[in-house]
């Protein structure tokens, strides 16, 4: 009996010894795992806002001051309410297949699986890693702000089929072409498993996720829907510039969350977004200017809004990538490439793109995407590196380009076959002459 006395004994001593070293050993990774810093959250909530603003108002009032008055107001409700779709499709299962715990292969390239439908597992305490290690944000923070980004890429959308369109076909489209093009193209690019990620695509804030997406989705959708009764016959101008520059200066300033906020943190890499923010869209505002002097127009309020947008969209992907320099010379580059495709190629190709979503997003975020590989490069105050390979980058934008406009085509098209399907797409004739304000929603935006 000894024996087993003396070692049941030993036993109980090392027990007594093992279990306060356990009990330190859990509340040293208590203590180690990582918190959230209140500076970068406050930054990411406030960034958030930044780019809700730009969807309401900034959006609706730069699309609603182009339309004509009869269908102001259905521009605004359209945007409004396509808005609250996307952010309740996010939470739905948005985040999940954008984000989420990976899909099982071979599907872990192009979209996540179901495991965070209705956020389910994400409290309070949950975390979502930054691009420094050890540093996160609340999740729920990064839920509202990638929530927001989609969001306003459905909106963008819009502007390419605004004036002809039934209210009940935008809300079919939307509930399709979410899950089947935005949520993969947002994995692709942003999730550590997605396709684009994993190849090496440069992407800071959404060039191919939200510009390049909506853009070519615009395009498809007007040619599908097709013309606007008197189109190229009758006059189609905006009825409120005066509103299409406020909206402007709301994006302008909303656009600092959604590209600096795209650091996810209060740093030097948000602050570099914030500068390349500024210049690259004064660039293109000036140049969008001087490029209506050098084909013979005066210069416009219209151009300069339209400048200053393509400037933002152009920065859009290489804000943490570029220096000012760069940011100059991208910015100036992109507004003449999208002054050549609202003013000459729309007119000579006949499309009805109605506010040139694809003129100034899609082609902008093209010229944006693939001119990152390029300012990138140290030579141009880039954040490369010191042997950095322009030309293999180079491929690997313009095959994540590719890629992006083949998805959304395909995509786009088989949710506006469905819309059509179930709601016919297009208002008819009378609605059409009448205007959508009182046609589909009944009501003025102004009672004259």
């Amino acid at each position: 009996m000894k024996p087993l006395f003396d070692g049941l004994r030993r036993a109980g001593v090392a027990g007594a010894v093992l279990l306060p070293a356990a009990a330190f050993a859990q509340d040293a990774a208590q203590q180690a795992a990582p918190v959230a810093d209140k500076g970068d959250t406050a930054w990411m909530m406030v960034s958030t806002l930044l780019v809700l603003m730009m969807i309401l108002p900034g959006l609706q009032l730069f699309y609603g001051g182009l339309v004509r008055t009869k269908n102001m107001l259905s521009v605004l409700t359209q945007i409004g309410a396509a808005t609250c779709l996307a952010m309740l499709i996010w939470v739905v299962c948005g985040y999940s297949l954008a984000f989420g715990p990976d899909a099982p292969a071979p599907f872990t390239p192009f979209i996540a699986g179901l495991d965070r439908m209705f956020l389910a597992g994400i409290t309070p305490a949950s975390t979502a890693a930054t691009f420094t290690k050890g540093v996160v944000i609340p999740e729920y923070v990064f839920i509202c702000f990638q929530m927001t980004f989609a969001a306003i890429t459905l909106s963008i959308v819009l502007g390419g089929i605004v004036e002809r369109v039934k209210f009940s076909a935008l809300m079919v489209f939307a509930l399709v072409w979410m899950p089947i093009v935005y949520l993969p193209i947002a994995h692709m690019v942003w999730a550590s498993s997605g396709l684009f990620f994993t190849m090496g695509a440069l992407d800071f804030a959404g060039g191919t996720v939200v510009h390049i997406n909506a853009g070519v989705a615009a395009l498809v959708a007007a040619i599908v829907a097709g013309k606007r009764l008197g189109y190229m016959k009758d006059s189609m101008a905006p009825h409120s510039l005066t509103l299409t520059l406020v909206g402007t200066g709301l994006l302008w300033v909303g656009w600092f969350g959604f590209n600096a906020g795209s650091a996810l943190e209060a740093n030097g890499s948000a602050a570099l977004a914030m500068i390349n923010t500024f210049v690259a869209t004064a660039a293109a505002g000036l140049a969008w200017l001087a490029a209506e002097r050098l084909f013979g127009h005066k210069p416009s309020a219209l151009g300069l809004a339209s400048g200053i947008v393509s400037g933002l969209v152009a920065v859009t992907p290489a804000a943490g990538h570029a220096g000012p320099l760069g940011a100059i010379l991208l910015g100036a580059v992109t507004a003449l490439a999208c002054y050549v495709a609202v003013a000459i190629i729309r007119p000579k190709l006949k499309y009805d793109d109605s506010l040139d979503a694809f003129g100034i997003h899609g082609v902008g975020g093209i010229v944006g995407a693939i001119g990152t590989a390029i300012v990138y490069a140290p030579a141009l105050g880039g954040q490369g590196a010191a042997d950095y390979d322009m030309a293999a980058q180079l491929g690997v934008q313009i095959a994540a380009v590719c890629a992006t406009i083949a998805w959304s085509t395909v995509g786009t098209l088989i949710a506006l076959f469905i819309a059509r399907a179930v709601t016919g797409l297009r208002v008819t004739t009378e609605a059409e002459r009448e205007g959508l304000d009182l046609a589909e929603h009944g009501e003025r935006a102004y009672n004259l």
